[in-house]
């Protein structure tokens, strides 16, 4: 394997540069100190040749919307759930993630800590960006301590109600070493005392939420499946919207309008409603999942074609965990197979995403950008499904899989 100062150039016969309409043929990427140098035809004198053959080579994939971090069990230790998450990270880079964007688990320091530990080379994985938690209003969507004895006097998750409490909660997760801020806009499907219709922030605490993570230098995201949620989330200028599944067209529109991103989770869902009458899928499940994925199936469908439709900016975002971290690419089919076009879903986890998570020497392949690059056999603008199977993966330089086959 090539070290930090050593010059590679890595060759495929077909190259996408996360920018171009279409692919290029035969490209070879000069990489050094982890580096993008050149990209084009020419030699380097002295360097290591990849040449990866009948493969597709594009910027390495960043996933906006991971779970990294199990919540499945809550009263497991925090060390064991961090060590539990590093399977997660190994498999989604192996997936051709080098960066993602985690939304939350229910202790904060988790994920900030590996952060850290990933960009000091201790666990392999994707570059994280973190939201340490999901604030929310007690009893939505965020409040982790539902259902557990009200004797114990413990509450769990970034529990707030009202605007005071809101900026509280907010500098509490800048404390914490928050990248973004994350809310609960809307109830979800996974939480069983609230419901995906609800709204769970008036406009009043939304857009003092925003207003202070905006103070603090923070982005923020929402998590919100209805109009209502996603309107008050989009006019108080929150970053991204997780979801939206059961949003209409007039309030894509908005989020357009407003340069708000959209984050679908498509795979998720579609794999829900396809496994709706399979009880094997569903008897590791709650009861609740279910029958409110049941209740809302018509509306789910109706909506889902409706940021093809739209002008609203997209990025990729799977939500691994709710599904196995190693399905993450699905969301590639997902997309496309509701109208949204090859190019515009190969640049949601590439370009876009990197706008969105304002990380500009991501998602491109260009002299000076991080050396971020993955490659699969055959052509994903032909079949989207090859973006499953990435068989070559380099972060910063450094190859971290190279299936030779």
């Amino acid at each position: 394997m090539p070290d930090d100062g050593e010059s590679v150039v890595v060759v495929a016969d077909r190259f996408w540069d996360g920018v171009s309409d279409h692919p290029a043929g035969r490209t070879g990427v000069l990489v050094r100190g982890g580096r993008v140098e050149r990209v084009g035809p020419g030699r380097a004198e002295g360097a290591t040749v990849i040449d990866l053959g009948d493969r597709t080579l594009v910027p390495g994939f960043i996933d906006c919307h991971v779970h990294v971090v199990s919540e499945s069990s809550p009263d497991t230790s925090v060390s064991a759930l961090a060590l539990a998450a590093l399977p997660a990270m190994r498999t989604l880079l192996d997936n051709g993630f080098t960066t993602v964007r985690d939304l939350g688990c229910a202790n904060p320091a988790i994920t900030v800590d590996l952060r850290e530990a990933q960009r000091a080379g201790v666990v392999a994985g994707p570059r994280l960006v973190v939201a340490p938690r999901i604030i929310s209003g007690r009893g939505g969507h965020g409040d982790k301590s539902a259902g557990l004895p009200v004797r114990f006097g413990v509450e769990l998750g970034a529990v707030a109600d009202g605007v005071d409490e809101v900026i509280r909660v907010v500098r509490e997760e800048a404390r914490q070493g928050a990248d973004w801020i994350k809310f609960a806009g809307t109830g979800g499907f996974s939480t069983e005392r609230d419901d995906p219709e609800r709204v769970t922030y008036s406009e009043e605490e939304v857009h003092a939420l925003v207003s202070t993570a905006r103070d603090l230098g923070k982005p923020t995201a929402v998590h919100a499946f209805t109009d209502e949620g996603v309107r008050w989330a989009a006019l108080a200028g929150v970053r991204s919207v997780e979801h939206a599944s059961l949003a209409g067209r007039a309030v894509l529109d908005l989020m357009a309008d407003k340069g708000t991103w959209l984050v679908p989770t498509r795979f998720v869902t579609f794999e829900f409603l396809r496994r709706l009458d399979d009880d094997a899928f569903w008897a590791d499940k709650p009861d609740h999942l279910r029958s409110g994925i049941r209740r809302h199936a018509d509306r789910l469908r109706e909506c889902a074609g409706n940021p093809a439709d739209s002008d609203v900016r997209i990025a990729f975002g799977s939500d691994a965990s709710v599904l196995p971290h190693r399905d993450n690419w699905r969301e590639f089919t997902a997309m496309v197979s509701t109208g949204i076009g090859t190019l515009r879903a190969l640049r949601a986890a590439t370009r876009e995403a990197a706008a969105l998570l304002d990380l500009p020497d991501r998602g491109v392949v260009r002299p000076g950008a991080a050396a971020d690059l993955v490659a699969m056999p055959g052509d994903p603008f032909d079949d989207i499904g090859c973006t499953g199977g990435v068989d070559f993966v380099m972060q910063g330089g450094r190859v971290k899989r190279h299936d030779r086959g």
